[in-house]
């Protein structure tokens, strides 16, 4: 099915909000969040490191309460992230929630289209500016250029509760697959990459457990992924696979005026051609965050972040890189963040941040590493966004 064809069966539904609302319950949220960001030293928003005002996200989203056990939730939002991911529309998600168990300790649900990410601590409230903790998340983790292929996938997935006497047991599987657009591929692989990248698959699996009376959430996610790419006539690259598994452990304590959250991974990425036709490569990296926030009052609140990623356990520094000019700090990625929120008055929300940042790991494109704009080992980046909801 071509990315048309599937956008059309995705959002034909979303139609269905506009003649319902008269008959159900419809209800219906939105955002729009403005604001500027600058990035010394590196192509983390633009290619020459200028004031920009490259950080805009507006959204709209609608749940339809169809009957009591059925509902279609969607999204539908334009970004400009500058280099961080391609700029435009796009429908963030679109399922069906049909819910299969509904007793009073055990729920499930299960959805179907294009699903949201429930595996992750921020995976399913990243999209929408204010209910994540940053304006930029810890990128070991929530990597910006695969910012559209883990916010949702299309096909299944089931998310349950099991309440006990010495706590509760959350539950999560999905597997479907993610459109990669022209944009996309070129931010994921190199701007060099005119042949057609494809997800094959992402299959994942996730628990939570938080105790009796516990302020403490812990939680273990796996995922297993494949990616292909089909090259043009004259393409500079070969046809290939690339393979990624990641293990991840997340944990959370929220207490009444602060937080801390930590997610710790490891992941193992094959690559079969590409490069050259007959290429095999294999790796394993490591990757974590640690964050903290404080409310200092009903307004005002801080936010501390410090953040890791190796893209091979074995080479942590990057003195092994393939031949060829590529300097040591595109093997790795570590930075600490500072930033604070302060909500103006009701639905208005102002978030600033500075992250302190050595390596270039992280970067796009991530397979063709651009040696001329990230030659920096050192780079900043801060950011001041505008947020308003309804």
């Amino acid at each position: 099915m071509t990315n048309n064809k599937r956008l059309l069966v995705l959002v034909t539904p979303l139609l269905l909000f506009v003649t319902a609302a008269q008959a159900e319950p419809v209800s219906v949220h939105g955002f729009l969040a403005q604001g500027i960001t600058q990035a010394n030293g590196s192509n983390a928003i633009n290619d020459d490191g200028d004031l920009s005002t490259a950080l805009t996200e507006l959204g709209i989203n609608a749940k339809w309460n169809i009957y009591s056990r059925l509902k279609l939730s969607g999204q539908l939002v334009y970004l400009n992230g500058g280099n961080r991911y391609p700029e435009g529309v796009r429908l963030d998600y679109l399922f069906m929630d049909i819910s299969l168990i509904d007793n009073f300790d055990h729920q499930l649900n299960l959805y179907f289209g294009r699903y949201k990410n429930q595996h992750w601590l921020y995976s399913s409230t990243r999209d929408v500016p204010f209910t994540r903790p940053s304006i930029i998340l810890p990128q070991s983790v929530y990597y910006d250029a695969f910012r559209d292929i883990a916010v949702a996938s299309d096909g299944v997935a089931i998310k349950g509760y099991i309440q006990q006497s010495t706590g509760e047991l959350e539950y999560n599987w999905s597997i479907g697959a993610t459109s990669i657009t022209s944009a996309q591929s070129k931010i994921l692989l190199s701007p060099a990459a005119y042949g057609k990248a494809k997800q094959e698959f992402v299959h994942q699996a996730s628990v939570f457990w938080q105790g009796a009376g516990s302020q403490a959430t812990y939680g273990l996610s796996f995922l297993d992924s494949n990616f292909s790419y089909a090259p043009t006539e004259y393409d500079l690259f070969y046809r290939g696979d690339v393979t990624v598994q990641r293990v991840m452990f997340n944990w959370r304590y929220q207490a009444e005026m602060w937080e801390l959250a930590a997610e710790l991974m490891q992941e193992r990425m094959s690559i079969n051609g590409f490069y050259q036709p007959e290429l095999q490569r294999s790796q394993v990296g490591l990757g974590g965050y640690l964050l903290a926030r404080y409310r200092f009052n009903g307004k005002l609140s801080g936010v501390l972040a410090v953040d890791y990623l190796t893209q091979n356990k074995d080479d942590k520094r990057g003195s092994q890189l393939p031949s060829g000019g590529v300097p040591a700090h595109f093997g790795y990625q570590q930075s600490a963040m500072l930033g604070a929120s302060y909500t103006l008055a009701s639905n208005w929300q102002l978030q600033a941040e500075h992250h302190w940042v050595d390596g270039t790991g992280r970067l796009s494109p991530s397979l063709i590493p651009d040696l001329k704009l990230n030659n920096q080992r050192y780079w900043q980046v801060w950011a001041l966004q505008l947020t308003y909801w309804f």
